[in-house]
């Protein structure tokens, strides 16, 4: 089979997918614009800021995209590149798209608040504060592995790192332009047609001043740039440097696809499926695990109802960005997929082995884009870059998204020191910070990393049973939803319960507990979620005498 073949038929299934099912989808979640949305009734300047639609999709896909659909989809071909296809597709539409496009509406029809408070309103306190804490630590987690790589990587490829400065200072300079320019459309399709010219300028002009920092310095530098991009107005900086990062991604996709069509090389790993791997495990749940970004991932949940939701002009605008956003992601995901299968299997896993995932996308990816008449190690450099300013976005996100759940896990609680942490965004995101340090101090990030996988799916989980209840109460058909939710909590609780006899086994005790309270934890909140419905029935059904 051809590459270009496989690369058609996914682009034609995602389309016909956002036509019709994403149509039915968003109907489902009462969606209009008669309601006006929570960027507008809560607009602050800073967090709840309403926006253009093409701009907040840049800030939502560059958010939720990052490394996730190149690494998990390139490890999880070990088992067979077929059913990593499939779950991609079957994934990314009947369930990713569907938990991305549920926790914006359900977070719009709440004032912008995330995932956490709708599970109070919804399933109470106690799931709410069970969540937050949950969610916060994963975060956290995510901060400091991601200050970590960005750091090395820095470090070894100071091209990249000045090629990223510049990328801040430009987004700066956009942010303030557009703010001046208004709502004028003529103006701002020129200010983006500058702002990407000079980004891709900055790519080639990034290599040619190389800035060079020690490791540690690089680390406090990026957790003082995420305090930054975690407090400042969200259209100074978080939403410009999305925005024209997503033309970095966008244009590597087209890169890319116009390179597979050029170079038509054929698929040359076998059509073997295989059941385990020594390393990985089973089939089932691993694969399941291993691609989260690019089919479902629970991240995505916290972004939809953390950032994305505060600034969407109107409701409409959630299914491009939430529905659509999921699909260009699972198509991105697709051709990480096809970067490596054009290598025979027993090629592909020496080179996984020797090179890691990012490193054999980039080389993969540019071999065929250098076909296109530029050179491949600049072709090889533009990927790698791409996925590197990637990483940044996910850290700056992140370190805004634990700001908001820690402030909203204190806005129920009455005492005045409470209170001061809900409300000052200043001192909230130095606790996260200071959270991120102490843990990159401690080293304890290199340990508690191989249990992600398994605590997004779990957050996955918990968003599509919190989005279940909301439509349930709402007396709305939801097994559009339920069907999706039930598989992730089999996957979750199997994969939770298999990484914790294994690590009780290596004795790794650590781990072992972690993954046996997250088991409790998604216990605990569908008996509550169970409570919450019965109760709801109970009053809403009439007594018989």
């Amino acid at each position: 089979m051809n590459l270009s073949v496989l690369l058609i038929l996914s682009a034609v299934i995602l389309l016909l997918a956002y036509r019709f099912y994403g149509k039915y989808v968003y109907k489902k979640f009462g969606l209009n614009d008669d309601h006006p949305a929570p960027s507008h009734t809560h607009r602050d300047g800073i967090d709840y800021e309403p926006s253009k639609p093409i701009v907040v999709l840049g800030h939502h896909f560059a958010s939720i995209a990052g490394a996730g659909p190149i690494v998990g989809p390139i490890i999880a071909v070990t088992f067979g590149w077929i059913p990593a296809v499939i779950w991609i597709l079957v994934g990314g539409i009947f369930f990713g798209a569907v938990h991305d496009l549920g926790s914006m509406a359900s977070s719009l029809k709440s004032d912008g608040k995330s995932i956490g408070v709708i599970i109070r309103n919804q399933i109470g306190i106690k799931g709410k504060q069970l969540f937050i804490i949950f969610s916060f630590s994963t975060l956290i987690l995510v901060i400091g592995v991601f200050s970590d790589i960005i750091a090395k990587t820095f470090v070894s490829n100071p091209g990249v790192a000045s090629a990223s400065i510049l990328f801040i200072l430009l987004a700066i300079a956009f942010g303030v332009v557009n703010r001046l320019v208004g709502n004028r459309k003529v103006a701002f399709i020129i200010l983006t047609a500058v702002g990407v010219i000079l980004m891709y300028y900055f790519v080639y002009l990034g290599m040619q001043l190389p800035f060079v920092l020690d490791y540690k310095i690089w680390i406090l530098a990026l957790l003082g740039y995420a305090f930054l991009a975690s407090v400042t107005p969200v259209s100074m900086l978080l939403q410009p440097r999305d925005y024209l990062n997503s033309f970095l991604l966008y244009g590597m996709i087209i890169a890319a696809v116009l390179g597979v069509f050029v170079s038509n090389p054929d698929i040359q790993m076998s059509n073997e499926i295989t059941v385990s791997n020594e390393n990985l495990g089973y089939i089932f749940p691993v694969l399941f695990v291993t691609i989260a970004c690019g089919a479902i991932s629970g991240f995505h949940s916290l972004v939809a109802s953390g950032t994305t939701s505060k600034q969407l002009d109107k409701e409409s605008d959630a299914k491009v960005v939430g529905f659509g956003g999921m699909l260009i992601e699972s198509f991105l995901a697709i051709i990480s997929v096809g970067a490596v299968i054009v290598l025979t299997k027993g090629e592909y896993t020496a080179r996984l082995a020797g090179e890691g995932p990012v490193s054999l996308f980039s080389t993969g990816l540019g071999g065929m884009i250098s076909t296109l008449g530029v050179s491949e190690n600049f072709a090889v450099g533009f990927v790698a870059l791409t996925v590197s300013a990637f990483a940044l976005t996910t850290l700056d996100t992140c370190t805004r998204l634990a700001r908001f759940t820690l402030q909203e896990y204190f806005e129920d609680v009455p005492q005045p020191a409470a209170q001061f942490v809900a409300k000052n965004r200043f001192f909230s995101t130095g606790v996260v910070v200071v959270f991120s340090i102490l843990l990159l101090l401690s080293g304890e990030f290199t340990t508690l990393w191989p249990i992600f996988g398994s605590a997004n799916q779990l957050l996955a989980a918990l968003a599509l049973l919190t989005i279940a209840v909301w439509l349930i109460k709402k007396k709305v058909n939801a097994l559009f939803v339920t069907i999706p939710m039930f598989f992730m909590f089999t996957v979750t609780l199997a994969s939770l319960g298999l990484f914790a006899w294994k690590n009780f086994q290596d004795e790794v005790y650590v781990l072992s507990i972690i993954a046996a309270l997250l088991f409790v934890l998604a216990i605990s909140l569908m008996v509550l979620a169970t409570k919450s419905l019965k109760k709801e029935a109970a009053v809403t059904t009439p007594k018989t005498i």
